[in-house]
C-alpha cells in the first residue's frame, strides 16, 4: 500500500520558486524495492531539488538504508526508473557524496585527517599525476576550511574525537563538490551539541553549493530546523512532506496503523505510540519518545 501527502507539487517538489527552475537533482518514478516476498517500498514518485534537505525517517528495516544504496548504484530497483544527476544511478560517481554512519576507529589508527578527506576525490583511483597533486591539496584544504577541521588536518584518526572524526566525514563527502549528498545516520554516538554542530555544517555546505541532501535519522529533532520536506516510511507505506504535514498524530496513525501522538514541547517534537496488547509502547522513530 502507498500512501503520499496531498502536495499541489507533482511528485513533491519543494514550494521554492528558485527550485522550480532546475531540474531534480534526484528523480524517482514508479520506484519499487522488494527482497523476497517483502516490499520496502512500492510507487514511490520523488523529485529532491538542488539544495534541498529531505529528512529519511522510518523504523529499523524500513528501507532507509536500502535507498542510499540504490542511489550509490549498490542496490538495483525491482521495479520503476531512478536518477541521479540528470543520469541513471551508477556506482563510483564523483556527482555523489556519501557520509556513512559513524563509527569508532581504533586508537592505533594512524590514517591522517587530511588523508580521509583526499579519499573523498581519489580513493579509487591508482596514482595521481603532480599537476594533479596540486590541485587536490587546495580542495582538501578548502574542505578542511569549511567544517572548521584545519586545526587537527595532520592528526591521525584515532586520536580524534567522534565529533571531530564525523567532520572530516562531512569534508570528504563534499571535497568532490557533489550534486547529491547521502547522509546515513551521521549523527549516531554524537553527543546533541555535535548532532545540532555537524547537522548545521552539512546544510550550510550542501545549500551554497546547491547539492541535494538525503539525510537517513532515527532523530528529527536535531535537524528539525534545517529540513524542507520528510520521507516517512513504514512496513511498505510512505508518506512525503514538509515536517508539519507528516510529523503529526494523524499521518503517523495512519502509517503505523495505531494510534501515535505527536507534540511540541519547547520546539522539539515528541513522538509517543500507543501502547500495544501486550502492554509495550510500539518503538517507533522520528522525534523524541515518550
Amino acid at each position: 500500500m502507498t500512501v503520499q501527502s496531498e502536495q499541489s507539487e507533482e511528485a513533491g517538489v519543494p514550494h521554492s520558486d528558485t527550485q522550480h527552475h532546475s531540474p531534480p537533482a534526484v528523480r524517482l518514478r514508479g520506484a519499487r524495492l522488494s527482497y523476497g516476498p517483502r516490499t520496502l517500498w512500492d510507487g514511490l514518485d520523488l523529485d529532491i531539488a538542488p539544495g534541498e534537505f529531505l529528512a529519511i525517517l522510518g523504523p529499523n528495516g524500513s528501507g532507509k538504508t536500502s535507498l542510499l544504496r540504490v542511489l550509490l548504484g549498490l542496490q538495483p530497483l525491482t521495479a520503476g526508473t531512478v536518477e541521479v544527476a540528470g543520469a541513471p544511478a551508477h556506482r563510483g560517481t564523483s556527482r555523489v557524496g556519501y557520509i556513512p554512519q559513524q563509527r569508532a576507529l581504533e586508537a592505533t589508527l594512524t590514517l591522517r585527517g587530511s588523508d580521509l578527506v583526499g579519499l573523498g576525490l581519489d580513493g579509487h583511483h591508482w596514482g595521481i599525476g603532480i599537476r594533479q597533486r596540486t590541485e587536490r591539496r587546495r580542495r582538501v584544504r578548502q574542505a578542511l576550511r569549511a567544517v572548521e577541521a584545519t586545526g587537527y588536518a595532520k592528526t591521525p584518526l584515532g586520536l580524534l574525537s567522534g565529533g571531530e572524526q564525523q567532520r572530516l566525514r562531512v569534508a570528504q563527502a563534499l571535497v568532490s563538490d557533489p550534486d547529491v549528498l547521502l547522509c546515513d545516520e551521521p549523527l549516531l554516538s554524537l553527543d546533541i551539541s555535535h548532532q545540532r554542530r555537524v547537522s548545521r555544517l552539512i546544510a550550510q555546505q550542501a545549500r551554497e553549493s546547491q547539492a541535494a541532501v538525503l539525510f537517513v535519522t532515527h532523530e528529527i529533532n536535531p535537524v528539525l530546523p534545517l529540513v524542507d520536506r520528510v520521507l516517512y516510511l513504514v512496513d511498505g507505506r510512505f508518506r512525503i512532506g514538509t515536517p508539519d504535514e507528516v510529523m503529526n498524530s494523524a499521518t503517523l496513525s495512519e502509517l503505523y496503523g495505531t494510534d501515535i501522538e505527536v507534540a511540541r514541547v519547547g520546539g522539539r517534537l515528541v513522538v509517543a505510540g500507543a501502547e500495544s496488547d501486550h502492554g509495550q509502547d510500539h518503538h517507533i522513530h522520528g522525534g523524541e519518545h515518550a
